[in-house]
């Protein structure tokens, strides 16, 4: 796993598609975080990084016939900042790899077979898929449509057939699986460069 480095300042990505993902999510992509929807911050963040944002019902034959990459978007990882999401858009089509924003894994992680407690695993060996995930053109060209808009098994389906680079993403692009995960991150990001919130605020 590798971090990429990048000026703060510099979003200037190659020309992308970008997509934010809410299928399957329920309800929670739409709860608020600094007073915006989860899934316009993730949607802010894919136009501020110079990505065009597409609807997911998009014909795929479209997506592929532009030539460009496609930046898969979680709004359940609503705060990854737009110059990681430049920088994943870089370095996949520097690389012709799938980029994938990815965090480490904080929480223990033990073994269980046939109701048994094993072994702890080492946790440096595990990450967990954040946001986004970046298809270069070739890979958007080789695919039907998504395999899955779940970004784990996405990224599984992936990996069976292209190859997959894992980015660490900084901590703001952490995933949020609930209401309280959403006032944690709010917290953790509230000194952060944030999306701009509705007029006349």
């Amino acid at each position: 796993m590798t971090t990429p480095t990048h000026d703060d300042a510099e979003y200037d990505a190659p020309p992308a598609l970008g997509t934010v993902l809410v299928d399957g999510r329920g309800s929670l992509p739409f709860a608020l975080i600094h007073g915006e929807a989860l899934v316009a911050c993730a949607a802010w963040a894919l136009g501020e990084a110079g990505v065009l944002p597409i609807d997911d019902g998009v014909e795929w034959s479209a997506v592929v016939a532009t030539g460009e990459p496609l930046v898969v978007h979680d709004p359940l990882c609503p705060m990854t900042p737009p110059e990681f999401v430049a920088a994943c858009v870089r370095r996949a089509v520097e690389d012709g790899s799938v980029v994938v924003g990815v965090r480490p894994v904080t929480d223990t992680v033990t073994v269980v077979a046939d109701g048994i407690v094993g072994e702890t695993v080492d946790r440096d060996a595990l990450v967990s898929v954040a946001a986004p995930v970046v298809l270069p053109a070739s890979v958007v060209a080789a695919l039907d449509g998504l395999p899955s808009h779940d970004l784990v098994e996405l990224v599984a389906a992936l990996r069976r057939d292209h190859p997959v680079e894992l980015v660490e993403a900084p901590p703001g692009a952490r995933r949020v699986g609930s209401v309280d995960d959403v006032r944690l991150l709010e917290a953790l990001t509230a000194g952060g460069r944030r999306p701009p919130g509705p007029p006349g605020t």
